[in-house]
């Protein structure tokens, strides 16, 4: 099966890359990552990374004929996997159907309808034959019953469990230069008054030594970690920007708080503008379940040593591990199986 992809992110890459386990007699074209050897991409993930609006703006022209490329390149291909990334694959969808109405178009890992832009469900539904979610809750999203969930690729990927060291915290301050200038100093504030404590600052594996030293600069008072799943399993308690991190958290079992400071601007058109009240994934998923959430979320002016100090004390560890349970027990299975069949043919919709 000649198969065209377009995973534009690392996350994407790292769920296809499950989800080829399960393939066999497969050739990839198109975007993805050029370490996966079932084929040669068009353009690897690399060449598609933006930097801001600036950066996105520059770009706009080379993207539409990036898209325009992928549509010639899918003549060649049986069917087509978008994933994620719905500012470039949403479109492209739609230039595919137009000219290919008979060549089947899989989306998965769907865009968050249910967090904004709902407008996008009509397209989703028009440009593709099959949508594939991630989460229980959204596929309610989709009038036409095109959407349907397979699982989650994170418990295919999680390979270890809540260990618990104590002495052991774990500090995640995000990946992006705004997120980790404004967190990581009052993480080195925290650390200080932990002093007694093993600190593992959590960096993404992709980030070569030069990228730290221009992001996280002088850090001697943490331990390096680059591997998120195994730091957060012997870490008896973290402190994790907002982002999938905080259900990776989650489903080992690994006790945590939110921490999160944006751009005033930001804030203030995701609380009073979109409504949204809750910014971790773990609590997003869990009060959609049963009304009931899993962990603090401090943000912006609360966001302070002293509260995420009294988190770390407060937290009551046998109630997060309950909730934690419930949250993996609703997620119930991997994806990357059922997502391997769908593709291959084997599970008609």
């Amino acid at each position: 099966m000649k198969l065209l992809v377009s995973a534009l992110e690392p996350s994407a890459n790292l769920h296809l890359k499950e989800v080829l386990k399960h393939m066999q007699d497969v050739e990839l074209m198109g975007i993805f990552e050029k370490s996966i050897t079932q084929g040669t991409p068009l353009y690897d993930i690399s060449q598609m990374a933006i930097m801001g609006v600036v950066d996105a703006i520059r770009k706009l022209r080379w993207f539409f004929r990036v898209a325009d490329e992928m549509v010639e390149l899918a003549a060649g291909a049986d069917k087509v996997l978008l994933m994620d990334s719905s500012g470039f694959n949403l479109p492209l969808a739609k230039k595919l159907k137009s000219r290919y109405p008979d060549k089947e178009i899989i989306y998965y890992i769907l865009p968050q309808v249910w967090a904004s832009r709902p407008k996008r469900v009509e397209k989703l539904e028009r440009y593709c034959d099959r949508l594939l979610g991630i989460l229980p809750f959204e596929v309610d999203y989709y009038p036409q019953k095109k959407a349907e969930y397979v699982g989650h690729p994170l418990l295919d990927e999680i390979k270890t469990s809540f260990e618990g060291k104590s002495g052991t915290i774990a500090f995640m301050p995000g990946s992006r230069r705004g997120e980790i200038s404004r967190l990581l100093p009052i993480f080195r504030e925290v650390r200080r008054k932990l002093a007694d404590k093993d600190a593992l600052l959590i960096i993404p594996g992709n980030f070569s030594e030069e990228r730290i030293a221009e992001l996280y600069g002088d850090i001697p008072e943490f331990e390096i970690s680059r591997d998120t799943h195994s730091a957060l399993a012997r870490s008896e308690f973290a402190f994790i920007c907002s982002g999938t991190a905080t259900l990776e958290a989650a489903l080992i079992g690994t006790p945590f708080t939110l921490a999160y400071i944006a751009k005033k601007i930001d804030y203030f058109i995701g609380k009073k503008l979109l409504g949204i009240t809750q910014v971790g994934l773990a609590n997003i998923i869990l009060t959609r379940y049963n009304g009931t959430t899993l962990h603090k979320e401090l943000l912006q002016e609360d966001v302070t040593a002293e509260n995420l100090l009294s988190e770390y004390k407060d937290t009551d560890r046998t109630i997060f591990a309950q909730k934690a349970k419930e949250l993996r027990d609703y997620l119930a299975h991997g994806s990357s199986e059922n997502v391997a069949k769908i593709i291959s043919g084997c599970q008609k919709g």
